[in-house]
């Protein structure tokens, strides 16, 4: 593979933060009186925080607009995101390598894009992406391709030429119908991992795997 582009997503895949998506519903819905349904983690995780929003307001009868639902949840993760989530290993390494062979990069993320801001500026990373693309701004989860399509868009890159980093099943199998090559990225809170290995082009355990490698030649 030529590779020219990379598009990563962010949670779980750049950085060491779904653990604090797990309960993130569950915990707003405590906050606001609300006892949460067993299933409600299973019901959100392949969903944006905009579809997120409106399907706990209609579930639950909340009777909130979907922008106060979102400031919320963004409320209740912020210093999280500001003041303590790391990237994972070797991903700085990572970055500096692809950035050294002149692949452009960009963020696809559901997260909204001033909690990516804060934790790519405090480690450092910010200079490394071009833009951070979230589903909110292009309007569609990760259920659809859009978010790929515009971060190909942003790259100016062809598809051929383009890797689409993720560590969660729905989202690479996404990118893959989508007609992308996808790398699936481990981590500990993506049960589906067997699938992830089987569907992706490329699998990494961790960043370590490629460096110190000529990047052009593997992948």
């Amino acid at each position: 593979m030529n590779l020219r582009g990379a598009i990563f997503d962010f949670d779980g895949t750049l950085y060491d933060s779904m653990a604090i998506w797990e309960d993130l519903g569950a915990d707003y819905l405590r906050s606001l009186g609300k006892e949460p349904a067993s299933d409600l983690r299973e019901q959100l995780q392949t969903m944006s925080l905009d579809q997120s929003a409106i399907y706990l307001n209609e579930r639950y009868a909340l009777h909130l607009s979907k922008e106060a639902i979102i400031q919320g949840i963004n409320d209740q993760i912020r210093s999280y995101y500001v003041s303590k989530v790391l990237p994972k290993a070797h991903v700085r390494d990572f970055l500096q390598e692809l950035k050294e062979a002149d692949v452009k990069m960009v963020i696809a993320t559901a997260t909204d894009k001033p909690l990516i801001e804060s934790a790519l500026e405090r480690c450092g990373l910010t200079t490394y992406f071009s833009e951070i693309l979230t589903c909110s701004g292009v309007g569609f989860g990760k259920d659809q391709p859009m978010i790929y399509q515009k971060a190909l868009e942003s790259l100016e890159t062809i598809k051929s030429e383009t890797l689409v980093f993720e560590d969660a099943f729905h989202a690479a199998q996404t990118a893959k119908s989508a007609g992308f090559v996808v790398c699936g990225v481990y981590d500990a809170f993506e049960p589906k991992q067997e699938e992830l290995k089987s569907l992706a082009d490329y699998y990494l355990i961790d960043f370590s795997q490629f460096l110190n490698k000529k990047l052009r030649e593997e992948f």
